[in-house]
């Protein structure tokens, strides 16, 4: 874990606890599957060890898995969650829920290369992604400075969050593709301006 005693807003984006479709190792993008046991048992632990952290704003995918990991790790109730589509998982379109050693060469190159390897066709692009992604941020951040928050939580999944994370880090590509954001992993990241930098993350 590395940390950084900052006095700045931070931005934490965690990727939803496990699902059973994770357990079975397939495609899951915008199927609203929710979390099994081990899942609600990662964004609690996920919780015991980024301690009292207070949460001026909590936001979500709609998805269950992730709303239910944002009221978790957030400690805050379900109907007090900003829901926003904008951080919705990747359209995986005609290989949802197919096993990932099955997807195929295309999609499996692209999902290895994507700034390299086109989308195949029914899957969303990395364009698309950016460009709802960087909306997504770019309204948070603004409105998180002008209500003076210090901690907002973002509660997403492992596509966009490579995305998000990407996107902080004011990456060339616009993408952290690697490495591979674990259930419950959570990046703490500078939101002020001219510094972005992740400056934790909890694994």
């Amino acid at each position: 874990m590395i940390v950084q005693d900052r006095k700045c807003m931070k931005i934490w984006i965690t990727r939803h606890g496990q699902t059973n479709l994770n357990k079975a190792k397939l495609m899951q993008g915008r199927t609203d599957e929710p979390l099994n046991e081990r899942g609600f048992a990662q964004a609690k632990e996920a919780r015991e060890k980024i301690g009292e952290v207070h949460f001026d704003k909590v936001y979500a995918s709609p998805l269950s898995r992730a709303i239910d990991t944002a009221s978790i790790i957030g400690g805050v109730d379900r109907k007090d969650i900003i829901v926003d589509p904008r951080i919705i998982e990747v359209d995986f379109g005609r290989y949802e829920k197919r096993p990932y050693a099955k997807m195929g060469l295309h999609m499996t190159l692209y999902w290895m290369l994507p700034t390299i390897i086109p989308a195949p066709k029914t899957v969303e692009t990395i364009p698309a992604m950016k460009a709802r992604g960087g909306s997504f941020l770019d309204d948070i951040i603004a409105d998180g400075r002008k209500n003076d928050c210090e901690n907002i939580l973002v509660a997403c999944h492992g596509g966009i969050m490579r995305v998000l994370s990407g996107y902080m880090l004011g990456r060339r590509s616009g993408l952290m593709w690697y490495p591979k954001p674990h259930n419950c992993e959570i990046r703490v990241f500078d939101a002020d301006p001219g510094k972005h930098e992740m400056v934790a993350d909890y694994k």
